[in-house]
């Protein structure tokens, strides 16, 4: 069974009649015999489109409960039962309700047209998921419910229903669309004329690049590669060169003489890298010709003219802008050039325009020279062996005497080897050029001193002519072969290169290293620059702003925009990595925008790990807020209610309470208030610590005079006191550590047996001061000591008193807060002994522990 075929009609703005549309096409399917069904469709109390309902079979709707009530959505499972051919589905970007089989309606019309039913179903251009942004900058409205546009691109059938602003505007005042009473609001606000406007023309515009779509897949299937000039598309060829801007702008005025006109700027580089474009240039026309409403596209090709034609009949471009050739005279022994084989091959279905500009016959410069990869001193001793050379061998044989008539001379073969020795010197030293050089002059000294009739051009001996020109084969030969291991070396050394430089991105991806500075000073150390910089913008109108950059020594500023450096490597519609210092060859640009993209995404990766930051804040806060609900529903409660009770005795009437009764109850009141007191500071001692606004006030002070304050409201016969006088003083903030001790010694009583006093003593141990609280309690595992400092955790139950758990981890925030800690240590003999560590105060001599003055054995 074959996939079920999409059509969609397509609407600019609610009531311009897309559904009244598809109930006409359903209709017409009806009466030639089609097995129609409405899935669903719903006509918004519209007289008009409830009418052209009548007469379709209409699948039953499914009822679906939520938050108290009723709604109807499209039955999937009764629509495949009843398996028709076509289903009329209104609303593709319509929310289903919680329950329904899928969230979203696209998803049911994937499932009927999976089973081979086709579909018709209409949209609005606001509800595609890609113009959200563009739809709530013009109309200030943010659609909620959208569709990918990839489901709708995937239609089979695309119709525009259009209707021009005035006329949906006289629809919606006759009451066509809304109600009565909507009608004024809608007409001041969502509809009026220019977001009636703006949107057709995103309607408009999104289906001309359907049509374009379509055209283009038609192109392809049949193989056409004509022109079809049902709009103009003007290419302009870019150099690099300095008359880019011009060519540019002269397509521009071309483009505004049509309307819907387009263009297409191209670039095409060689494969090998090889190039004199200047990459700064390029980024100037390519910002040019987005500026312009162009596009800027990137071309690998030897064959340039090829290259430019095929670009051009694949876009089914109609005119080619060039502009006219740079090369001086003498160089058109090389060739026609660009412009005029691009003019030749271009056939009747293209018009090429060639423009002149202020560089023509200025010359294109030097390409760079292959040589050069060998280094300078080598091409210099390179020239010096294959010119001077020949010449002091020659001098040399010639001003002895010994020649080929001499009989004690080397002879003519020895001559030619010693020359060929040179030559091949020359070549591994210098490379081709040199090579080449000496194989000429060689040759010529050859035939003037040492072939007879010497000191003449001419040559008797064929012999003689054959082994010049073995010279010469030779010689050229062994240059082309040094010349082509130059260049391997050469790129083999350059691939080494690229192949660490981007093993060492992998290794980072890997290794999830997150520094963006560190990957941009490896990119400024690797490309010599000095300043590098990643730049973004929110849209094309927002201006850049710097997300990282790092620089030399010299102190240069980071470029603040794309154009402004030497060299930018775009990533992506919104971001660009930005380098000052020098002009990057063609070559460099692809290592360079592995690192682009690696910085891009390790901007995301530090944003994400802040986002997850604050997720994991966020959720805190709300385990927190759960947990405080949770305390306020008991433990705040809890006292409340003996309040409550206390004071409604007191009130009442009908009891005559004794003085003694009396007492009681006020007594009772009394500990409620103090406990919601306790309580309640608690839990604003909590909320300060979590929103950091805790600030000590750090002084000295004695242990002695903190502690006996922290046990107040402590009955004496819970605690057992043990603070020498001889401790040091503490750098403390008096009033955190007094409610520290107190929420410590609070939870330590809570949980020691009634005849085992909690023991609270302090030591000192160098530049530490300790204070001790120990309970004879159940203790806690180790597992679960770390735990029991949390917000709103108790182990066990408190068999005395209640809380909401927040006693320890104030206490611990406030340690902290002071540079102190707080840890739980098993008890000797049973229970759990809470270690406050405090800071000696300085300038104090640490103390040491008093040892006896003799050990028994």
């Amino acid at each position: 069974m074959g996939r079920g075929k999409l059509r969609i009609y397509l609407g600019a703005a609610p009531g311009v009649g897309k559904t009244y549309a598809m109930l006409s096409e359903g209709h017409r399917r009806v009466e030639r015999g089609t097995d129609l069904v409405v899935g669903f469709v719903e006509h918004h109390g519209r007289r008009r489109t409830a009418v052209m309902m009548h007469g379709l079979e209409e699948v039953p709707r499914r009822e679906l409960e939520y938050r108290g009530s009723t709604f109807t959505e499209m039955d999937v499972d009764a629509v495949l039962a009843r398996r028709p051919a076509v289903a009329l589905v209104d609303e593709l970007a319509h929310t289903n309700v919680p329950g329904a089989r899928n969230a979203k309606r696209w998803q049911d019309v994937e499932e009927l047209l999976r089973a081979g039913i086709d579909v018709v179903s209409t949209v609005n251009i606001q509800h595609l998921e890609s113009l959200g942004d563009v739809v709530e900058s013009i109309t200030g409205v943010r659609q909620r419910e959208t569709v990918p546009d990839e489901v709708v691109r995937r239609a089979d059938q695309i119709e525009l229903v259009d209707m021009s602003p005035q006329a949906l505007r006289r629809r919606m005042a006759h009451g066509n669309i809304y109600a009565p009473d909507k009608v004024d609001a809608a007409l001041s606000n969502y509809f009026r004329p220019g977001n009636l406007t703006a949107l057709r023309e995103l309607a408009l515009l999104w289906t001309a690049d359907r049509v374009d779509e379509y055209l283009q897949q038609y192109r392809d299937e049949h193989s056409i590669r004509s022109t079809w000039q049902a709009r103009e598309r003007i290419v302009v060829g870019l150099t690099g060169g300095p008359e880019g801007r011009t060519l540019i702008r002269r397509a521009a005025r071309m483009a505004a003489k049509g309307s819907g006109s387009e263009i297409l700027a191209v670039y095409i580089a060689r494969s090998d890298g090889l190039t004199s474009a200047s990459p700064k240039e390029l980024a100037v026309q390519r910002t040019l010709v987005e500026d312009l409403g162009g596009t800027f596209h990137h071309v690998i090709g030897d064959d340039i003219p090829g290259a430019l034609l095929e670009f051009a009949r694949g876009v089914n471009a109609t005119q080619i802008v060039l502009g006219s050739s740079r090369r001086k005279t003498w160089q058109y022994v090389f060739g026609p050039g660009v412009g005029a084989t691009v003019a030749r091959d271009s056939g009747p279905d293209l018009d090429v325009h060639i423009v002149t500009h202020d560089e023509v016959a200025k010359g294109r410069g030097l390409p760079v020279a292959r040589g050069a990869r060998l280094g300078r001193s080598r091409l210099i001793a390179g020239w010096a062996v294959g010119v001077a050379g020949p010449v002091l061998l020659t001098l040399l044989l010639a001003g002895t005497g010994v020649t080929l008539a001499t009989e004690a001379g080397p002879g003519f073969a020895n001559e030619v080897l010693l020359f060929l020795f040179l030559n091949v010197l020359a070549a591994l030293l210098g490379g081709m050029v040199p090579a080449l050089a000496s194989a000429a002059v060689g040759s010529l000294l050859l035939n003037y001193y040492f072939t007879p009739p010497t000191h003449t051009l001419t040559i008797a001996d064929p012999e003689n002519i054959v082994a010049i020109a073995i010279f010469v084969a030779v010689a050229v030969s062994v240059a082309s072969v040094v010349d082509l291991a130059a260049r391997r070396t050469h790129q083999a050394a350059r691939l080494r290169a690229e192949s660490e430089i981007l093993s060492f991105l992998a290794g980072s991806v890997l290794r999830g290293e997150t520094s963006l500075e560190a990957l941009l000073e490896r990119v400024r150390e690797t490309f010599a620059m000095d300043t590098v910089a990643l730049l973004e913008r929110e849209s094309d109108v927002a201006p850049w702003t710097c997300a990282g950059s790092v620089g030399g020594q010299g102190g240069a500023p980071p470029p603040e925009r794309p154009e402004d450096a030497e060299v930018d490597m775009p990533v992506g519609d919104h971001m660009a990595l930005a380098l000052s210092g020098r002009v990057l060859p063609a070559e460099d640009r692809r290592v360079l925008a592995a690192f682009a993209a690696q910085a891009a995404v390790v901007l995301d990766r530090q944003r994400l790990a802040q986002e997850a930051e604050q997720a994991r804040d966020l959720a805190e806060g709300n385990r927190i807020r759960t947990a405080l609900l949770a305390a306020v529903s008991h433990d705040l409660r809890t006292p409340l209610a003996a309040i409550k009770a206390a004071v409604s005795s007191l009130r009442s009437d009908d009891v005559a309470w004794s003085a003694e009764d009396e007492a009681e109850l006020l007594e009772g009141i009394e500990d409620g208030a103090d406990r919601l007191d306790h309580l309640v500071g608690n839990l604003l001692d909590m909320s300060r610590l979590q929103t950091g606004t805790v600030t000590p006030l750090i002084r000295e002070i004695d242990l002695d005079e903190v502690v006996p304050m922290a046990l107040v409201g402590v009955p004496d016969a819970d605690v057992a006191l043990d603070v020498p006088e001889e401790l040091p003083m503490v750098a403390v903030d008096p009033g955190l550590l007094e409610r520290a001790v107190a929420n410590i010694v609070e939870n330590a009583v809570k949980y020691s047996p009634p005849d085992r006093p909690v023991l609270v003593s302090a030591s000192a141990l160098g530049d530490r001061v300790e204070l001790r609280v120990a309970d004879g309690g159940p203790g806690v595992p180790d597992s679960e000591k770390d735990r029991i400092f949390e917000p709103f955790q108790r182990y066990g139950d408190a068999p005395r008193g209640a809380g909401v758990g927040l006693g320890l981890a104030v206490a611990r925030g406030f340690a902290e807060a002071m540079g102190g800690r707080l840890t739980a240590e098993d008890t000797p003999g049973g229970g759990m002994t809470m270690v406050l560590t405090l800071r000696a105060a300085p300038g104090r001599p640490p103390v040491t522990p008093g040892l006896p003055a003799q050990v028994v054995s």
